[in-house]
């Protein structure tokens, strides 16, 4: 299964609840941390909530 690497680049403060909650679901503690996520239905929806905070890449 192909996998994602997310990367917070920007603060989840001044947004609404709900997508500060998607960020901490897909793993982020910290500003400028990566993780890796398998690329599933379910993540993809997550990162399109929060797409103007998180940057994502294609890993194999």
């Amino acid at each position: 299964m192909a996998k994602l690497r997310i990367t917070q680049i920007k603060s989840g403060i001044g947004y609404p609840q709900d997508q500060k909650r998607t960020l901490r679901a897909l793993g982020f503690h910290r500003l400028n941390q990566s993780v890796t996520q398998d690329d599933r239905p379910s993540v993809r929806g997550m990162i399109n909530k929060v797409k103007h905070l998180v940057k994502v890449e294609e890993t194999s």
